[in-house]
């Protein structure tokens, strides 16, 4: 991601063990063998309570980049199969060596993983750009195509210049990928794409597939349509408004209409605009409800992006991190609206996975809903990052990854629990906008279990922080094994 205009924050912005067989993979033969099937013994210190499985490693050397870090991940699901998607090899300056990919056939028992090819200089010379940032995945069921979109990037003078918005397809349930297609070209910069299909067979926009993305400085939304599973883009259109934002995560209803909940460009309230026409042109705007969010401890990425789901029915959930229930601020809970048509929102609810203050600061929600469940009976699940105690300081601070859940639309939620942790802030991608996992994270379901994905690291080999010299990250995507309930 790019810079926003109120924080200047940038991202420029199953498998499952086999016993006896997969404990005993190296590093190399990983990197050998990359585009393979693979499995990783969980770190030690990720919780044994949440048995959780690596799903790739950053192979790459370059002394630019740091190196061995994956941030930034995006997870979808339909029928049997979960492509999940994520930046590898952080730039401080923004973007990454390349996008990596990670998928399931098998409703996440087993997983195959690799890199996304045509993309940047260091995978071969021959291609066009230099980094790549901003993966986000989905499926097209009438065309049978997987889509990764992504941002690409050039650097001058050591300044990322975020060019085009790009589309990578897999025709063969997400094993192999092909070189990108472009849907836009810019000369000035681009930022945080977002894409969706609508694959409702009775649908009449049935197949059309959505991006959309912002243009920098103004945060200009854009939004491009395709009816041929990814291979062309229409010509970008603007809201009715014109409107400015960040972070747009479009849903499409079973009828067809495409609604887009987004943050305002300066993430201090959540929008939502739609389209009934499939893509043909885009209402006004109109507010959900301001944001409140706590500023988070240790300078860690934490821009208050929304996180969207759509249930059976086409109910849409947005959950944002927000601190309006905790006495002066302290602290981020999370906080749910939901609409019927994006244009008629309801009145923001606190989500309680911890009690109010508890001192507990909750930020980067990924949520999903179990799309053959709706209204009372929806089935939500909430991954997050959290803080046990939110006044800490960059030496203090303990990351951990946890969930809450709702079976019943989001009336009653379970307590925190935690999937991974502690980790220590210094473990981190270093970037020059904040320590970084993701400026998002993703869930999604599968035969009615949920897979969130979300990157963990552990201590750096070599001593010192993450992006230090002669320091080796360890900072990985991962998974839960069997999902969540």
């Amino acid at each position: 991601m790019v810079p926003y205009m109120f924080s200047n924050l940038a991202s420029n912005s199953r498998f499952r063990t086999q016993i006896g067989l997969v404990l005993v993979l190296t590093l190399a033969f990983v990197l050998a063998l990359f585009s393979h099937a693979y499995s990783f013994a969980a770190n030690s210190h990720i919780r044994k309570s949440m048995a959780s499985v690596q799903l790739s490693a950053d192979p790459y050397k370059n002394k630019v980049a740091e190196h061995q870090t994956e941030v930034e991940p995006d997870i979808f699901a339909f029928g049997s199969t979960i492509v999940s998607t994520f930046q590898v090899g952080r730039f401080s300056h923004g973007g990454s060596d390349n996008i990596g990919w990670a998928t399931s056939s098998d409703n996440g028992i087993t997983w195959t993983n690799g890199f996304l090819p045509g993309i940047t200089k260091i995978v071969d010379p021959a291609n066009p750009y230099d980094n790549v940032t901003d993966p986000a995945v989905t499926y097209d069921a009438k065309n049978n195509v997987w889509l990764i979109s992504s941002l690409a990037i050039t650097i001058k003078k050591n300044k990322a210049h975020y060019l085009a918005v790009i589309v990578s397809r897999s025709t063969n349930g997400g094993r192999t990928w092909g070189d990108p297609i472009v849907v836009e070209t810019t000369n000035g910069n681009l930022d945080k794409d977002w894409i969706v299909c609508d694959n409702s067979s009775t649908s009449p926009f049935y197949g059309n597939c959505y991006a959309q993305w912002d243009d920098s400085p103004s945060s200009l939304i854009q939004l491009s349509t395709s009816s041929d599973g990814g291979l062309t883009w229409g010509k970008p259109l603007r809201t009715k408004d014109v409107a400015s934002g960040v972070g747009g995560q479009p849903l499409v209803q079973p009828g067809g209409t495409v609604i887009v909940p987004i943050d305002n460009s300066k993430a201090t309230a959540v929008l939502a605009f739609i389209s009934t026409n499939g893509g043909a042109s885009w209402s006004k705007s109109v507010t959900v409800a301001k944001i409140n969010a706590h500023p988070v401890a240790g300078n860690i990425r934490d821009a208050p992006l929304i996180s969207a789901a759509i249930d059976g029915s086409g109910l849409i959930y947005v959950v944002w991190q927000d601190c309006r229930f905790e006495k002066n601020c302290s602290a981020n809970d999370f906080v749910m609206s939901t609409s019927n048509d994006g244009i008629h929102w309801s009145p923001v609810q606190l989500i309680p996975a911890d009690p109010v203050g508890g001192n507990v600061d909750h930020f980067l929600p990924g949520l999903a809903v179990d799309p053959l469940t709706s209204g009372i009976a929806a089935h939500l699940v909430l991954a997050f990052y959290y803080y046990p105690q939110a006044g800490c300081s960059f030496a203090t601070c303990q990351l951990e990854m946890g969930y809450t859940s709702s079976t019943n639309g989001g009336t009653t939620w379970t307590p925190t629990t935690n999937i991974a942790g502690p980790m220590s802030l210094s473990w981190l991608a270093n970037t020059n906008q904040g320590w970084m996992v993701g400026d998002y994270i993703a869930t999604t379901f599968s035969n009615s279990v949920a897979f969130p994905v979300f990157e963990i690291a552990s201590a750096p080999g070599g001593g010192g922080q993450c992006g230090g010299q002669k320091v080796t990250c360890h900072e990985a995507t991962f998974t839960v094994t069997s999902g969540l309930r």
